[in-house]
């Protein structure tokens, strides 16, 4: 962990931090620009964070990337979008491998065109032995549809219980989800990861995702460590 005034005074550091990653269009929008850029600006934003979140010895991030409502949107913008994802990990990919970066998707992430199935599954493989943090990416990504996955897919196996629920997860494997961050003044969670929010901590920002930095990304991680967590104890 690096030096960090909160975690220094022996306060918690979260394991595993989420963020849903708002207001790329109103970034652009603002300055009157093509939401495109938006999104561009978005990318960098998001690799700035992910480096911070090494740095930080976090265990876990997960980066709502795409939900599966996202289709919606105008064709020419989710053309974008699929774009900057297949420059992401082009140019990123060999950084993660140094750094011991393993990757997670989250999501059904086949419904992607066929080289961007194959883009993600060669970065699955070149970084599955990674022994530094986990990063999980949602694509095509909805938590309802999620758990009536996990859900059938557990009463296959047998009983439904909490646990056979969470084996069946995207997430299976991480650590339990301590804080959720959610950019651009938006306070909902937009159906992403709500099995795991259960007891997460929550933090709210009005900054647009494009301007979000490593210092209010490390601000918030230090408000969480001075929360107090009961877990619906007293």
């Amino acid at each position: 962990m690096a030096s960090n005034p909160a975690f220094d005074e022996g306060l918690a550091a979260p394991r595993h931090v989420a963020i849903i990653m708002d207001g790329n269009g109103r970034w652009a929008k603002k300055r009157r620009l093509p939401r495109a850029m938006g999104h561009k600006r978005g990318v960098e934003a998001t690799r700035q964070i992910v480096r911070a979140a090494g740095d930080l010895g976090l265990e876990a991030m997960s980066l709502y990337a795409f939900s599966s409502e996202n289709w919606k949107r105008p064709e020419d913008e989710v053309s974008d979008l699929m774009g900057l994802l297949r420059g992401y990990i082009r140019s990123d990919l060999d950084e993660f491998v140094e750094k011991g970066v393993k990757l997670k998707i989250l999501g059904n992430y086949k419904a992607f065109a066929p080289d961007i199935v194959d883009l993600l599954e060669d970065a699955l493989e070149k970084t599955a032995g990674g022994n530094g943090p986990t990063l999980a990416v949602a694509l095509n990504y909805g938590a309802q549809a999620e758990l009536a996955q996990a859900a059938a897919a557990a009463a296959a196996k047998g009983p439904v219980t909490q646990e056979a629920i969470e084996a069946e997860l995207y997430s299976a494997g991480l650590p339990p989800l301590d804080l959720i961050i959610r950019t651009s003044g938006e306070h909902r969670l937009s159906n992403f990861m709500l099995w795991q929010a259960a007891y997460a901590e929550l933090w709210f920002t009005d900054t647009l995702w494009p301007d979000f930095t490593p210092e209010e990304f490390t601000a918030a991680l230090e408000e969480f460590a001075g929360r107090e967590r009961r877990f619906g104890g007293r």
